[in-house]
């Protein structure tokens, strides 16, 4: 009564929105505090579970370790417990030419997966596009700092909850860059696919085919090569494992 109340509201829901690192870019500020989920039994892998809240294992990649998940197994075995739901796997069908509904459907369940692998590609775009606007200094100087930050932050899906001067730093930051512009808007329109709540799969699909088309032609590798690895989504059948 004392332990949960304390580590879950306390540690998870603080700590876990603060410090960490993340997989997957989450429109929250959720952070996996530390690789091994054992005090809380797996929350502490906070961001994994907002990727996938439906999710009985926690544990995503293949270093992390989820104690809850152990126990789960343990009581499935003796009978005492019956998995209901897993992350799906990732797939990819290398040989696409074009989106269709599996792309679509595979993108929207993955969707925070594809956030994050659009900012681990357009990373080091976005460093090179904000060189020009940075002082030079070195060591950095606290401007630089905070334009850095305010385009990671937003990269990894944490722009609403960005403090007000990374927001102002990232405003300046969009205005003095035509790249940034770019990642911004195809970022904001990528992430508006799940949104659209009034909209047919089909719509969707098309929607995603016409950004994909976008990527292609933006004269930038790293969204090219996204683009690419984008298309190649298909969608697995649920699992338990």
């Amino acid at each position: 009564m004392l332990w949960i109340p304390f580590f879950a509201a306390g540690v998870i829901n603080g700590v876990g929105h603060y410090w960490g690192y993340r997989n997957f870019a989450a429109s929250d500020a959720s952070r996996n505090i530390v690789p091994w989920g054992i005090l809380v039994g797996g929350e502490e892998l906070h961001n994994n579970h907002h990727a996938y809240i439906s999710s009985a294992k926690f544990s995503i990649r293949w270093w992390e370790f989820d104690s809850g998940w152990a126990l789960i197994r343990l009581l499935e075995l003796l009978g005492l417990a019956r998995v209901r739901r897993l992350a799906p796997r990732i797939r990819y069908n290398t040989a696409k030419q074009h989106c269709d509904a599996s792309t679509l459907a595979s993108v929207l369940t993955h969707r925070f997966d594809v956030l994050a692998g659009f900012a681990r590609a357009v990373g080091g775009l976005s460093r090179d596009a904000l060189r020009p606007i940075e002082s030079g200094a070195s060591p950095p100087t606290a401007r630089d700092t905070t334009l850095r930050n305010a385009v990671t932050h937003w990269l990894w899906g944490c722009a609403g909850t960005l403090p007000e001067a990374e927001r102002r730093a990232l405003e300046d930051a969009l205005a003095a860059s035509a790249v940034l512009r770019t990642l911004h808007g195809l970022r904001q329109d990528l992430a508006a696919l799940w949104r659209r709540s009034d909209a047919s799969a089909v719509q969707l699909t098309a929607q995603l085919e016409r950004w994909c088309q976008r990527a292609e032609t933006s004269g930038l590798t790293a969204l090219q090569d996204f683009s690419r690895t984008l298309r190649s989504y298909e969608s697995a059948p649920a699992r338990p494992e």
